[in-house]
């Protein structure tokens, strides 16, 4: 594989690490809804590693979880199709002023931690697939 290349999947995981580890420092501080957006980020950089990986060339530049995934071939249960979704829902009512009170209300502590609980299983097994692709 070439050095860039090699450069980029390293980039994505390092960086889906930190916004991992960020998830959970804002989460122990409630900032419950940066803490979804973050874990949301943290999806989204591994996939995009995978997908340099796989395909060997650069990561597209979407936020979709799904899409993502699907350029991978990765085999994805219908329930994980549906945690896919809901997280990439994460990302636009982070950034989108319309939708970021609603998500901010949405995020209580307990629907936090269900989904960063959601989000840390499909990391674990994200990081396994870099082994396997």
């Amino acid at each position: 594989m070439k050095q860039q290349l090699k450069e980029q999947i390293n980039y994505w995981k390092k960086s889906a690490q930190k916004s991992f580890d960020a998830a959970h420092v804002l989460f122990n501080n409630k900032h419950y809804d940066f803490c979804l957006f973050f874990g949301h980020l943290a999806l989204e950089k591994l996939l995009k590693g995978l997908v340099v990986k796989q395909t060997k060339r650069a990561a597209p530049p979407i936020h979709h979880l799904e899409k993502l995934a699907n350029l991978i071939e990765l085999e994805l249960t219908k329930d994980t199709v549906k945690h896919l979704r809901i997280i990439t829902d994460f990302n636009i009512a982070g950034r989108y002023a319309e939708a970021k009170y609603a998500f901010y209300k949405k995020c209580t502590k307990e629907y936090s931690e269900r989904y960063l609980k959601i989000i840390k299983e499909l990391f674990l097994w994200l990081k396994k697939e870099y082994q396997s692709k």
